[in-house]
Protein backbone atom coordinates (compact mmCIF):
# COMPACT_ATOMS: atom_id res chain seq x y z
CA UNK A 1 0.00 0.00 0.00
CA UNK A 2 1.30 3.42 -0.96
CA UNK A 3 0.34 6.09 1.54
CA UNK A 4 -0.67 9.30 -0.25
CA UNK A 5 0.82 12.63 0.79
CA UNK A 6 -2.49 14.34 0.09
CA UNK A 7 -6.12 13.25 0.20
CA UNK A 8 -8.91 15.42 -1.18
CA UNK A 9 -12.52 15.05 -0.01
CA UNK A 10 -15.17 16.68 -2.19
CA UNK A 11 -18.82 17.04 -1.17
CA UNK A 12 -21.02 16.74 -4.26
CA UNK A 13 -23.92 19.23 -4.11
CA UNK A 14 -27.30 19.01 -5.76
CA UNK A 15 -28.13 15.34 -5.30
CA UNK A 16 -31.88 15.15 -5.88
CA UNK A 17 -34.20 13.72 -3.26
CA UNK A 18 -34.43 9.98 -3.81
CA UNK A 19 -37.74 8.12 -3.97
CA UNK A 20 -38.58 4.42 -4.23
CA UNK A 21 -37.86 3.05 -7.67
CA UNK A 22 -35.52 5.87 -8.67
CA UNK A 23 -32.37 4.88 -10.54
CA UNK A 24 -29.80 6.05 -8.03
CA UNK A 25 -26.93 5.83 -10.52
CA UNK A 26 -28.74 8.27 -12.84
CA UNK A 27 -29.32 10.69 -9.94
CA UNK A 28 -25.66 10.56 -8.87
CA UNK A 29 -24.45 11.05 -12.45
CA UNK A 30 -26.69 14.09 -12.84
CA UNK A 31 -25.33 15.69 -9.65
CA UNK A 32 -21.71 14.96 -10.60
CA UNK A 33 -22.10 16.42 -14.08
CA UNK A 34 -24.11 19.46 -12.95
CA UNK A 35 -21.33 20.25 -10.46
CA UNK A 36 -18.57 19.67 -13.02
CA UNK A 37 -17.17 16.96 -10.77
CA UNK A 38 -16.77 14.04 -13.16
CA UNK A 39 -14.89 11.38 -11.16
CA UNK A 40 -11.39 10.42 -12.19
CA UNK A 41 -9.67 7.07 -12.38
CA UNK A 42 -9.28 5.56 -8.86
CA UNK A 43 -11.53 8.09 -7.17
CA UNK A 44 -13.67 6.54 -4.43
CA UNK A 45 -17.33 7.59 -4.31
CA UNK A 46 -18.85 7.34 -0.84
CA UNK A 47 -22.65 7.08 -0.96
CA UNK A 48 -24.89 7.43 2.10
CA UNK A 49 -26.85 4.32 2.96
CA UNK A 50 -30.13 6.21 3.24
CA UNK A 51 -30.32 7.16 -0.43
CA UNK A 52 -29.54 3.57 -1.42
CA UNK A 53 -32.25 2.22 0.87
CA UNK A 54 -34.76 4.79 -0.37
CA UNK A 55 -34.10 3.95 -4.01
CA UNK A 56 -34.52 0.25 -3.17
CA UNK A 57 -37.82 0.98 -1.36
CA UNK A 58 -36.64 -0.41 1.96
CA UNK A 59 -39.49 1.32 3.78
CA UNK A 60 -41.81 -0.20 6.35
CA UNK A 61 -45.05 1.55 7.30
CA UNK A 62 -45.06 1.47 11.08
CA UNK A 63 -48.83 1.16 11.36
CA UNK A 64 -48.83 -2.08 9.35
CA UNK A 65 -46.56 -3.91 11.84
CA UNK A 66 -48.14 -6.40 14.25
CA UNK A 67 -45.76 -6.93 17.20
CA UNK A 68 -45.10 -10.46 18.42
CA UNK A 69 -45.08 -11.37 22.14
CA UNK A 70 -41.28 -11.38 22.01
CA UNK A 71 -41.24 -7.88 20.52
CA UNK A 72 -43.65 -6.63 23.18
CA UNK A 73 -41.48 -8.08 25.95
CA UNK A 74 -38.29 -6.53 24.56
CA UNK A 75 -40.11 -3.24 23.97
CA UNK A 76 -41.15 -3.13 27.64
CA UNK A 77 -37.52 -3.72 28.65
CA UNK A 78 -36.07 -1.08 26.34
CA UNK A 79 -38.85 1.52 26.24
CA UNK A 80 -39.16 1.26 22.47
CA UNK A 81 -42.26 1.08 20.31
CA UNK A 82 -43.21 -2.63 20.05
CA UNK A 83 -43.75 -2.21 16.30
CA UNK A 84 -40.22 -0.87 15.87
CA UNK A 85 -38.86 -3.77 17.93
CA UNK A 86 -40.70 -6.26 15.72
CA UNK A 87 -39.01 -4.79 12.64
CA UNK A 88 -35.61 -4.87 14.37
CA UNK A 89 -36.10 -8.55 15.21
CA UNK A 90 -37.08 -9.29 11.63
CA UNK A 91 -33.80 -7.78 10.41
CA UNK A 92 -31.69 -9.71 12.95
CA UNK A 93 -30.37 -13.17 13.62
CA UNK A 94 -29.60 -12.61 17.31
CA UNK A 95 -30.18 -10.05 20.06
CA UNK A 96 -26.79 -9.57 21.71
CA UNK A 97 -27.40 -6.83 24.28
CA UNK A 98 -30.26 -4.58 25.28
CA UNK A 99 -30.91 -1.79 27.73
CA UNK A 100 -33.39 1.09 27.90
CA UNK A 101 -33.24 2.91 24.59
CA UNK A 102 -30.93 0.46 22.80
CA UNK A 103 -30.95 -3.00 21.22
CA UNK A 104 -27.69 -4.44 19.87
CA UNK A 105 -28.20 -7.23 17.35
CA UNK A 106 -26.45 -9.28 14.74
CA UNK A 107 -27.94 -8.04 11.50
CA UNK A 108 -28.90 -10.46 8.72
CA UNK A 109 -25.67 -9.38 6.98
CA UNK A 110 -23.61 -10.59 9.95
CA UNK A 111 -22.71 -7.10 11.19
CA UNK A 112 -23.22 -6.25 14.86
CA UNK A 113 -25.19 -3.00 14.93
CA UNK A 114 -27.61 -1.00 17.04
CA UNK A 115 -31.30 -1.50 16.26
CA UNK A 116 -30.46 -3.55 13.13
CA UNK A 117 -29.76 -0.29 11.32
CA UNK A 118 -33.50 0.49 11.32
CA UNK A 119 -33.87 4.26 11.24
CA UNK A 120 -36.42 7.06 11.30
CA UNK A 121 -34.16 10.11 11.01
CA UNK A 122 -34.40 11.95 7.69
CA UNK A 123 -37.18 9.55 6.67
CA UNK A 124 -40.24 11.29 5.27
CA UNK A 125 -43.63 9.98 6.47
CA UNK A 126 -45.77 7.93 4.11
CA UNK A 127 -49.40 8.48 3.20
CA UNK A 128 -50.48 6.14 5.99
CA UNK A 129 -48.24 7.65 8.69
CA UNK A 130 -44.69 7.23 10.01
CA UNK A 131 -42.26 4.94 8.20
CA UNK A 132 -39.05 3.14 9.03
CA UNK A 133 -36.10 2.71 6.69
CA UNK A 134 -34.11 -0.54 6.63
CA UNK A 135 -30.59 -1.18 5.43
CA UNK A 136 -30.20 -2.31 1.79
CA UNK A 137 -30.81 -6.04 1.33
CA UNK A 138 -27.33 -6.56 -0.12
CA UNK A 139 -25.13 -3.45 0.17
CA UNK A 140 -22.24 -5.14 -1.65
CA UNK A 141 -24.46 -5.91 -4.64
CA UNK A 142 -25.75 -2.33 -4.57
CA UNK A 143 -22.17 -1.03 -4.57
CA UNK A 144 -21.21 -3.27 -7.49
CA UNK A 145 -24.19 -2.09 -9.53
CA UNK A 146 -23.36 1.56 -8.93
CA UNK A 147 -19.70 0.98 -9.76
CA UNK A 148 -20.52 -0.80 -13.01
CA UNK A 149 -22.75 2.02 -14.25
CA UNK A 150 -20.52 4.85 -13.05
CA UNK A 151 -17.35 3.22 -14.42
CA UNK A 152 -18.98 2.89 -17.81
CA UNK A 153 -20.44 6.37 -17.89
CA UNK A 154 -17.26 8.17 -16.83
CA UNK A 155 -14.79 5.75 -18.47
CA UNK A 156 -12.94 5.39 -15.17
CA UNK A 157 -12.05 2.70 -12.66
CA UNK A 158 -13.79 3.83 -9.50
CA UNK A 159 -14.28 2.59 -5.99
CA UNK A 160 -17.75 2.76 -4.45
CA UNK A 161 -18.48 2.62 -0.73
CA UNK A 162 -21.95 2.63 0.83
CA UNK A 163 -21.57 4.14 4.29
CA UNK A 164 -23.72 4.25 7.39
CA UNK A 165 -23.32 5.99 10.74
CA UNK A 166 -22.62 3.61 13.61
CA UNK A 167 -21.80 3.80 17.30
CA UNK A 168 -18.96 1.92 18.98
CA UNK A 169 -18.88 -0.36 21.98
CA UNK A 170 -16.02 1.39 23.78
CA UNK A 171 -16.23 5.03 22.67
CA UNK A 172 -18.93 7.69 22.53
CA UNK A 173 -20.09 9.20 19.26
CA UNK A 174 -20.89 7.86 15.83
CA UNK A 175 -18.75 7.70 12.73
CA UNK A 176 -19.03 6.55 9.14
CA UNK A 177 -18.57 2.88 8.39
CA UNK A 178 -18.54 0.93 5.13
CA UNK A 179 -21.47 -1.50 4.87
CA UNK A 180 -21.01 -2.19 1.16
CA UNK A 181 -18.11 -1.67 -1.21
CA UNK A 182 -16.85 -2.42 -4.69
CA UNK A 183 -13.54 -1.76 -6.37
CA UNK A 184 -11.72 -0.79 -3.18
CA UNK A 185 -10.12 -3.00 -0.48
CA UNK A 186 -11.92 -3.57 2.80
CA UNK A 187 -8.75 -4.15 4.84
CA UNK A 188 -5.00 -3.89 4.45
CA UNK A 189 -3.33 -6.74 6.31
CA UNK A 190 0.06 -5.42 7.41
CA UNK A 191 1.07 -8.45 9.45
CA UNK A 192 4.60 -9.54 8.65
CA UNK A 193 5.69 -6.17 7.32
CA UNK A 194 8.48 -4.34 9.16
CA UNK A 195 7.96 -1.31 11.37
CA UNK A 196 10.41 1.62 11.51
CA UNK A 197 12.83 -0.51 13.52
CA UNK A 198 12.53 -3.60 11.31
CA UNK A 199 10.39 -5.48 13.79
CA UNK A 200 7.64 -7.48 12.03
CA UNK A 201 4.12 -6.28 12.64
CA UNK A 202 2.09 -9.01 14.33
CA UNK A 203 -1.50 -7.76 14.60
CA UNK A 204 -1.79 -4.63 12.44
CA UNK A 205 -4.72 -4.58 10.04
CA UNK A 206 -5.96 -1.27 8.64
CA UNK A 207 -9.71 -0.86 8.16
CA UNK A 208 -9.21 0.88 4.83
CA UNK A 209 -12.82 1.18 3.63
CA UNK A 210 -14.03 2.22 7.08
CA UNK A 211 -11.33 4.92 7.22
CA UNK A 212 -12.55 6.38 3.93
CA UNK A 213 -16.19 6.23 5.06
CA UNK A 214 -15.26 7.91 8.34
CA UNK A 215 -13.48 10.74 6.55
CA UNK A 216 -16.41 11.25 4.17
CA UNK A 217 -18.82 11.45 7.10
CA UNK A 218 -17.21 14.76 8.08
CA UNK A 219 -18.74 16.25 4.93
CA UNK A 220 -21.96 14.24 4.84
CA UNK A 221 -23.12 15.27 8.30
CA UNK A 222 -25.90 13.67 10.34
CA UNK A 223 -28.77 16.15 10.23
CA UNK A 224 -30.19 18.39 7.53
CA UNK A 225 -26.99 18.80 5.54
CA UNK A 226 -28.37 16.79 2.63
CA UNK A 227 -25.00 15.63 1.30
CA UNK A 228 -25.23 11.90 0.46
CA UNK A 229 -22.29 11.78 -1.98
CA UNK A 230 -18.59 12.48 -1.38
CA UNK A 231 -15.58 11.93 -3.64
CA UNK A 232 -12.32 10.78 -2.02
CA UNK A 233 -9.48 11.62 -4.39
CA UNK A 234 -5.76 10.89 -4.23
CA UNK A 235 -5.78 7.33 -2.88
CA UNK A 236 -3.58 4.62 -4.35
CA UNK A 237 -4.93 1.18 -3.54
CA UNK A 238 -4.29 -2.35 -4.84
CA UNK A 239 -6.70 -4.96 -6.09
CA UNK A 240 -9.79 -5.12 -3.84
CA UNK A 241 -10.65 -8.09 -1.68
CA UNK A 242 -13.95 -9.74 -0.69
CA UNK A 243 -15.97 -6.61 0.00
CA UNK A 244 -17.60 -5.45 3.21
CA UNK A 245 -17.92 -8.96 4.74
CA UNK A 246 -14.13 -8.90 5.03
CA UNK A 247 -14.55 -6.22 7.71
CA UNK A 248 -16.59 -8.46 10.02
CA UNK A 249 -14.75 -9.94 12.95
CA UNK A 250 -15.07 -13.70 13.34
CA UNK A 251 -17.39 -14.71 16.17
CA UNK A 252 -14.50 -16.53 17.89
CA UNK A 253 -12.57 -13.23 18.00
CA UNK A 254 -15.47 -11.02 18.99
CA UNK A 255 -14.88 -9.98 22.62
CA UNK A 256 -18.17 -8.06 22.60
CA UNK A 257 -19.95 -11.42 22.58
Amino acid sequence: MKVPDRLELIAVPGVALVRPGDDLAVILIAALEASNLAPRDRDVLVVAQKVVSKAENRYVDLDTVNPSPRARSLAAETGKDPRLVEVILGESTEVIRSRPGLIIVEHLSGAVVANAGVDQSNVEPGEAGPRLLLLPRDPNASSKRLKSILDGHFSARLGVIISDSVGRAWRAGTLGQAIGLAGVPAIFDLRGRPDLYRRPLEVSQTGYADSIAGAAALLMGEGDEGCPLVIARGLDYPTPGPGAPGLLRARSEDLFR
